[in-house]
């Protein structure tokens, strides 16, 4: 059976959870929340209780930054990796970043808009951060550092097959949309539950109180919030803050290109009673609902779930140091004592085995009188001493040549590095002559699009100029060649340059007159006429033709 301790760290509160699994079938142990103001005494102290000494231990990330890059989906492995190093690079000599001093993993996602790319989202932490981290647990088996804003989406059944968003309200508050099973975007909200318990433990003087007051506050709905809003005196330091946190949420809501079926709510603030309610009440057309760990209701046991829920993000830490959830988000490197078998890093008094006085005096085993001391000067014959100086040759030789094979290794290893290192430049040089020679391209296509663009517009305008400015023109001279016993219904601008004019007359002559002054003063190009209707006394005739 597998086991793992999940550690959340935050500024004032440590979360733990320790799981256990066996096959499909995973058990939290232990779990707890643990207040503190020194974080090494603190942690030393959960490793006790829970009895870790030897145990996995899988820690949360801090600070970490979400980016998304995208790419095209017909990209290798090797250009994908390229491609990205470089977008981070450019991204941070925009914000005038070093890029050395951070620790970077990605993972692919469909892009949602266009089906020939993908997007990879990046995450990125400071490796200051990180080594910190692990110094605190030194001496301890840490084998997983990951951002929970990714492991918690551990605890969904993916089985349920649905849209969805865990909105996780620790100190920060990180929102997770899940599509099609896939994590797909995490945004981090500033705010969280540190403002919260910083706001009541100001009055309170006490950060684990306040936390109990969170515990024990509940949110009414529009219902009844007018009855019972003045009962609990500290409503005015949680609702601000869950306000500006579900109307971030809505907005992420609303805005993604795919109907979102679910919202889960965890972390600190959901232990806040009728928080999912509150949620509910903004966001109308999808459900919203506590979350709860998947494997809970296959658990027989006593303990209550809201309990679980508290520590909802350890235990996703800890499924994920157990082999769940994307394993290219472990930030923990591995160093040669992990990759090394447990009874070779075990602790054995410095390659002695100790006795007790006792044990010394119960063993009834007899030592030869001969003194086998490598001094040569006991009672030895001439063979003894002839294998004794064999065995010292061997052992010295098989010193010696360890001493030189690890020195050999050591600056083999020193040349490959400086090999390695320089094949990374050459290929950090390569990704970005490709990325500029991409670059270029792109924009050499966009400035043809625009230029066609801008001289098919200029010729539009071009001809709506010549056509307004001709309308006039047409009409003066329709006034002064038209007779007098003839008379204009309508003139219509059909198209761009294209005239339509009906006209009547009591005599078919003044009408032909008409039309032919048009034709033969080149008022009209391209003119026809229909042979004409007379009704109710009257010739009416159809003239159409386009303005020179």
């Amino acid at each position: 059976m597998a086991t793992c301790l999940g550690l959340y760290i935050e500024d004032n509160i440590i979360k733990y959870a320790k799981v256990s699994k066996d096959n499909d079938v995973v058990k939290v142990d232990s779990f707890g929340i643990k207040f503190y103001d020194k974080l090494n005494e603190a942690l030393h102290q959960v490793i006790e209780e829970t009895y870790s000494y030897k145990v996995p231990i899988s820690i949360n990330l801090s600070d970490e930054a979400y980016n998304y890059f995208h790419l095209f989906s017909l990209l290798n492995k090797k250009d994908i990796e390229n491609v990205i190093n470089t977008e981070f690079e450019s991204l941070c000599y925009e914000k005038s970043l070093n890029k050395d001093a951070f620790e970077t993993r990605f993972v692919l996602a469909n892009d949602g808009t266009e089906k020939e790319k993908i997007k990879a989202i990046h995450v990125s932490a400071n490796k200051a951060d990180i080594a910190k981290k692990t110094q605190q647990l030194e001496g301890y088996k840490v084998s997983c550092i990951s951002p929970v804003g990714m492991t918690i989406a551990n605890l969904i059944d993916v089985g349920r097959k649905e849209n969805a968003i865990i909105v996780n309200i620790e100190n920060k508050t990180t929102v997770t949309t899940i599509i099609d099973e896939k994590i797909t975007d995490v945004k981090i909200i500033d705010e969280g539950a540190s403002q919260i318990l910083n706001n009541i433990s100001i009055k309170e003087n006490s950060y684990s109180k306040a936390y109990e007051i969170c515990k024990g506050s509940t949110i009414y709905t529009s219902e009844g919030k007018d009855l019972q809003y003045e009962e609990n005196e500290y409503l005015d330091d949680i609702m601000p803050t869950l306000y500006n946190i579900v109307v971030e949420v809505r907005k992420h809501v609303e805005n993604n290109l795919n109907k979102i079926d679910r919202v889960y709510l965890t972390g600190t603030a959901s232990v806040i009673n009728n928080i999912d309610i509150y949620f509910q009440e903004y966001l109308n057309d999808v459900k919203c609902e506590i979350l709860k760990p998947y494997f809970i209701q296959n658990v027989r046991t006593k303990i209550n779930v809201k309990d679980y829920i508290e520590v909802n993000s350890p235990i996703s830490l800890a499924l994920q140091g157990l082999g769940s959830g994307i394993k290219a988000m472990n930030f923990k490197k591995e160093s040669l004592k992990d990759k090394l078998p447990d009874w070779l890093t075990a602790d054995i008094g410095g390659g002695k085995i100790l006795k007790s006085k006792d044990d010394t005096k119960k063993s009834k085993i007899k030592m030869p009188k001969k003194s086998f001391d490598f001094s040569l000067n006991g009672d030895f014959d001439n063979i003894d001493r002839i294998l004794l100086r064999c065995a010292w040759g061997l052992i010295s030789f098989i010193i010696i040549f360890s001493i030189f094979s690890s020195y050999l290794n050591s600056s083999m290893k020193a040349k490959q590095e400086e090999i390695d290192e320089a094949i990374i430049q050459v290929n950090k040089e390569i990704s970005k002559l490709q990325s500029n020679t991409t670059i270029l391209k792109n924009n050499t296509s966009r400035y043809v699009s625009m230029r066609q663009k801008l001289e098919e517009l200029n010729t539009q305008i071009s001809e709506k100029q010549k056509v307004k400015k001709a309308i006039p023109t047409l009409l003066n001279q329709i006034m002064s060649i038209i007779p007098k016993e003839a008379q204009i219904t309508s003139i219509q601008n059909t198209t761009s340059r294209h005239i339509v004019i009906n006209a009547q007359a009591e005599k078919y002559e003044q009408l032909g007159y008409f039309i032919s002054k048009i034709k033969n003063d080149g008022i009209l190009t391209n003119l026809i006429s229909d042979s004409g209707q007379k009704q109710e006394g009257l010739v009416k005739v159809t003239i159409e033709g386009e303005l020179p």
